[in-house]
């Protein structure tokens, strides 16, 4: 019970990634603020009761989080229910494929808008709750593929490495305050967003990794369990956390 009366918001909860950080949470005893976009509601549904009996408070609200009115609104309902916000996760994020030759504006920027604006915008509305607090914990997920770049994924490898930057960024801002900031970078991971990427690529990446295998959601929530809790995550600030089959080694 290591999040006990702690409060977390989780952007893109609905499945994957940020599904398997709400279960870790709920574990660990975290009332929960989950997002989620596009997703049937009777699933997200059964899925808020699976989380509540665990004995944590969960509710569920769906929206876009690039859209600025919506996280306002999201942020203040969340501290209005709860009375604090100690752990923002954003996890909300897509996964196309083109070569830059042939990639239009609008994919550019619905990448640009998708993982890394909506990390600014959650980011900007929770911080004066934490700053009044003076605490909380910020984990964004990035991708090793901000460290490294791959083959048709120059959008996102921009947009991810924008969020490692702007994670140290805030990091730098944030610590007087005692608010940390962290990235975790996966390596690829079996999530519906890595199903619709083109077989072959998934082929080549499956041999270029020291553990030769994609990683389960599973595999990465703790990571996430780290840095939120005390005090196992209390030095780390700044940093960019790799579970990624050895894809990037630092």
């Amino acid at each position: 019970m290591r999040l006990k009366n702690k409060t977390a918001i989780v952007t893109g909860a609905g499945e994957g990634i940020g599904k398997a950080i709400a279960e870790a949470f709920a574990r660990e005893g975290a009332d929960l603020a989950l997002n989620y976009f596009n997703q049937p509601k009777a699933q997200i549904d059964e899925f808020v009761r699976e989380l509540e009996q665990t004995g944590s408070r969960v509710f569920a609200v769906e929206g876009d989080v690039t859209d600025a009115a919506f996280v306002e609104s999201f942020v203040r309902q969340t501290v209005s229910r709860f009375g604090s916000l100690d752990i923002l996760v954003n996890n909300a994020g897509i996964l196309t494929q083109s070569f830059i030759q042939d990639m239009t504006v609008e994919v550019w920027d619905r990448m640009i808008e998708v993982d890394l604006k909506s990390v600014f915008l959650m980011t900007r509305q929770a911080v004066p709750h934490m700053i009044r607090q003076r605490s909380g914990r910020i984990i964004n997920i990035a991708s090793q593929i901000a460290q490294k770049g791959g083959l048709q994924l120059s959008h996102y490898a921009a947009a991810k490495a924008g969020v490692i930057g702007f994670t140290k960024s805030i990091a730098l801002e944030l610590g007087q305050y005692g608010i940390t900031a962290n990235c975790i970078a996966p390596g690829p991971i079996e999530t519906r967003l890595v199903a619709g990427i083109d077989p072959d690529w998934k082929e080549r990446k499956k041999k270029e990794l020291a553990i030769p295998r994609f990683g389960y959601p599973e595999e990465v929530a703790p990571t996430a369990v780290l840095l939120a809790s005390e005090p196992d995550g209390n030095l780390y600030t700044g940093q960019t956390l790799g579970p990624n089959s050895g894809d990037v080694m630092l």
